[in-house]
């Protein structure tokens, strides 16, 4: 019974040798196996950080009756970060379902994909593989695979382009006044009646009224005389003429004690012999008989003389065209032009300040544009919204200004009120990009998608909700050809690395440094060091933060240990 024992012993003691021998081996020749990571170093697109393993086991290595588990982890400081699917692999005497590995060797390929979050800059993917034969277990030591995390994607500008809508001030708005002299048929003196007729009498005390106004100017007087188109047209040009003469005559005497209308082109004369454009004005609204026969007779024949011919020929028509039309075309019509001066931006600024309500709406929208203080635009934008609550422009750019100072949940208040006018393309636009700002990038595009039309704004906007998302081709065409920040980065992204240092060598604006940092990014891809290196010190001449997001970006690994490059991260 003893020697049962104790073979007993022996073929366990055996057994557990021999299992704690294989993982073991595995354990100790783990560096024969050969690892492939793509990409080289990780990248975050989308939010996310991807990565595609590729394992080969060489011959003789994998253990017939062992299971391995093996789980990328990213680590960084303050955490880690597991990736979701984990790999198991089996050896071919392991009696379950997973992918299995000869003893004469293998491989395997492994997908995986982890949210990206800020701290995973600077980081290492470490492979964590653990082997189990039967009832015993062993942790491998951790085996790095790559660094991480080049985030370049998370450069993206997500700021406001919200639009402003634009006041219709004036400062010269022009007016007039007019009146009109009647003629007796072929006469030209002016009868005494005509100069007491209402319009004339209201064109004197406008005459009047301008010449004691300061804020208005007279510009020019202009005397328009017609005949009317019946009989022979020697006798019209003679009429019209005359009829100028006299009407001429009149207007002058109005002005004879007005400096402005000393000039010498301030009046104006003109004359018409026959009025066929009047005639056919006064018969459209008219209610004659056979209107429509007259009107068609004049579309049909251009030669005046035939024109009257015909109409003559309908005997009953003409006796009311004499009657009704004609003598309203024996006239001289007086035009007096006048500028109406608005106040001057200077005024218009002072009262702004010291009392907005006594401008007008226009005057108060337009007083906003005259100050760069944007505390000052806000304070005139809401003057107006005040005075004005139905005026959607006042009530959108108080939204527009408050973004500009990074009020964006005000803004919104402000954009809703705008709304409640009238849900327009300009109000969606707007409140698209305060969702934008906000970080509420599906309601963003929401709104931007429920344009009627879509503008530069909008296209900018998606254009950005289309780099988060990874999507850079789209970004690409969204943003257009206008250089911009995003659209070089785009461009890059989506690997068209020469033609976004094109869209940044052409750009004015630095975009708070960003801009020449994307320079030295595209200029570590290209592997150009002076151009890299150019880009990086004019993005740490405007902001010396760009120091510490240099020198631990993924973007220049192959310069950490360049002295220019130390130089000026340092």
């Amino acid at each position: 019974m003893k020697k049962i024992s104790s073979y007993f012993i022996l073929i366990v003691a055996a057994a557990l040798m021999t299992g704690c021998s294989g993982l073991n081996k595995m354990k100790k020749n783990q560096d024969t196996i050969k690892y492939e990571v793509t990409p080289k170093i990780l990248e975050a697109h989308g939010g996310l950080v991807n990565v595609t393993i590729k394992g080969e086991f060489p011959e003789k290595y994998f253990d017939k009756k062992t299971t391995v588990t093996a789980t990328p982890v990213l680590t960084y400081a303050g955490g880690e970060t597991a990736f979701d699917k984990v790999q198991v692999l089996q050896g071919e005497k392991v009696m379950a379902n997973n992918q299995v590995i000869t003893y004469t060797g293998g491989n395997f390929t492994y997908n995986a994909v982890i949210p990206y979050k800020d701290a995973m800059k600077v980081s290492e993917l470490m492979l964590r593989v653990n082997a189990v034969r039967g009832a015993k277990s062993l942790d491998f030591e951790p085996v790095k695979l790559a660094d991480g995390v080049i985030a370049t994607s998370t450069l993206v500008q997500k700021h406001g382009r919200a639009v402003l809508m634009k006041d219709n001030f004036q400062r010269i708005i022009p007016e007039s006044q007019m009146a009109d002299i009647n003629y007796v048929i072929n006469r030209a003196d002016i009868r005494s009646a005509e100069l007491k007729a209402a319009d004339i009498t209201a064109l004197k005390e406008y005459i009047q009224a301008v010449n004691t106004d300061p804020s208005r100017q007279f510009k020019t007087a202009v005397v328009s005389s017609y005949a009317s188109p019946d009989g022979p047209l020697t006798l019209n040009e003679k009429l019209s003429g005359n009829r100028g003469t006299a009407a001429d005559k009149f207007i002058k005497k109005e002005f004879s004690k007005i400096e402005a209308a000393k000039t010498g082109d301030f009046f104006d004369n003109l004359t018409t012999p026959e009025d066929w454009e009047g005639f056919k004005e006064e018969v459209e609204k008219s209610s004659i008989q056979d209107k429509d026969l007259i009107l068609r007779v004049l579309s049909m024949y251009a030669d005046p003389a035939v024109r009257e011919k015909e109409i003559k020929n309908m005997a009953s028509a003409y006796e009311s065209l004499k009657d009704e039309i004609l003598p309203k075309l024996r006239r001289s019509k007086m035009v007096i032009n006048v500028d109406k001066i608005g106040r001057s931006d200077e005024q218009i600024l002072a009262q702004a300040k010291s009392d907005p309500k006594v401008l007008s709406l226009e005057e108060m929208l337009y007083a906003s544009t005259l100050t760069k203080d944007a505390n000052e635009q806000l304070k005139f934008y809401q003057a107006a919204a005040e005075a004005y609550p139905k005026c959607i422009r006042a009530h959108n750019n108080v939204g527009y200004t408050l973004m500009a100072l990074g009020r964006t949940d005000d803004a919104v208040k402000a954009f809703e009120a705008a709304k409640a006018i009238n849900n327009n393309d300009v109000v969606k636009n707007n409140l698209g990009f305060a969702a934008l700002v906000k970080g509420e990038l599906v309601k963003a595009e929401e709104l931007f998608n429920s344009m009627t039309a879509q503008t530069p704004e909008s296209k900018w906007g998606l254009g950005v909700i289309a780099i988060t998302k990874g999507e850079y081709d789209k970004a690409v065409n969204l943003f257009g050809t206008e250089p911009c920040f995003n659209l070089a980065l785009a461009q890059l992204l989506k690997g068209d690395v020469n033609r976004a240092k094109a869209t940044l060598d052409s750009m004015k604006e630095t975009c708070k440094g960003r801009a020449p940092y994307l320079k030295a990014v595209v200029g570590a891809r290209l592997d150009d060091k002076n151009y890299m290196l150019a880009g990086l010190r004019e993005a740490v001449g405007i902001d010396p933060a760009f120091k510490a997001a240099a020198k631990t970006d993924m973007e220049f690994a192959k310069f950490f240990a360049d002295d220019a490059f130390k130089s000026i991260v340092q």
